[in-house]
């Protein structure tokens, strides 16, 4: 099968498209024919070095979010069969056969596109909010509301009767007030301008942006309380929550909710994927590394 590997770490010029076998499942493992693979900053930080885990080896094979068409389950799998409509979480994702063991089926009329663009939003904004215990009749400041994540988190948050503060571009705010927050832009006077559509205060910060954004939470909180960033290191020498990595179970049911309202346009994405095919991973995550638009980028297989 053709997979995508990359044997140093460096530019986008070190993704190489390479033929290797079908993998095969075992134990709870879920091999799926990958339609759709997602790519993420995670991804091409991995490729260039700035994100390693323990000692490097190579090959390394990227991709940690697919959907596709069940293919084979190993003996211990009991809640999904052949030809099941697949989404989740995976590894080595860039390819035509994935293994996996944390999936939700995909809505009947969802498309491939956009049921992978779920499982990394949904878990890193589900994260955060619970970091934040936010409850009803609260009132968040959500930094990149427009985003992927924020995008997510925003949605979550209103549904769950939470009142959201998002900022974005100019040109993003009709996007931010359709999710159901009240928009406003980053940038100077940000703090004034959240002050006077919260007059009796912020109860919680979300950070999904960074742009030196974390000296604005602490004025608006009045301290480093209910502040949470995904995004800016700075946190950790100013005592905020800067939660890394992906340990702990997907939630696999929420993502599957979230798809559900997605299909039935309760839920909406920030805006139209980016596709590229396989063989062309490197402009992928070039187009995902510039950060140019909210739209997820994402690796097509037919």
């Amino acid at each position: 099968m053709r997979a995508i590997a990359f044997n140093e770490f460096g530019g986008p010029e070190v993704l190489q498209v390479v033929d290797i076998p079908v993998p095969e499942p075992t134990g709870a493992e879920v091999r799926v024919a990958v339609r759709a693979a997602g790519v993420n900053p995670a991804d091409w930080k991995i490729r260039s070095g700035a994100l390693v885990f323990g000692t490097p080896t190579f090959p390394q094979f990227p991709g940690g979010e697919i959907a596709g068409v069940v293919d084979a389950v190993g003996p211990e799998v009991t809640d999904l069969a052949v030809g099941d409509e697949v989404f989740g979480w995976a590894r080595a994702g860039y390819a035509e056969y994935a293994l996996a063991t944390e999936l939700a089926k995909k809505p009947e009329g969802l498309s491939w596109v956009d049921a992978v663009s779920l499982p990394v939003a949904v878990s890193t904004a589900a994260k955060v909010l619970d970091l934040l215990k936010l409850q009803p009749g609260e009132t968040v400041l959500l930094n990149g509301a427009s985003g992927a994540v924020g995008s997510m988190a925003v949605q979550l948050a209103v549904a769950d009767g939470v009142t959201v503060i998002g900022t974005a571009s100019a040109g993003n705010q009709d996007i931010v007030r359709g999710f159901g927050a009240v928009p406003t832009t980053y940038g100077d006077g940000l703090a004034d301008r959240v002050r006077a559509l919260a007059p009796a205060g912020i109860d919680a910060v979300f950070d999904a942006a960074g742009h030196g954004f974390l000296p604005v939470a602490i004025d608006l909180r009045g301290g480093t309380d209910r502040i949470v960033t995904i995004v800016d290191p700075a946190a950790t020498d100013l005592g905020i929550a800067f939660p890394t990595g992906g340990g702990g179970p997907r939630p696999t049911a929420l993502a599957h909710q979230v798809a559900q309202r997605l299909a039935t346009g309760e839920f909406h994405l920030p805006a139209p994927a980016r596709t590229f095919p396989l063989d062309q991973a490197a402009a992928a995550q070039q187009e995902s590394e510039t950060g140019r638009t909210p739209g997820k980028v994402v690796l097509t297989l037919t």
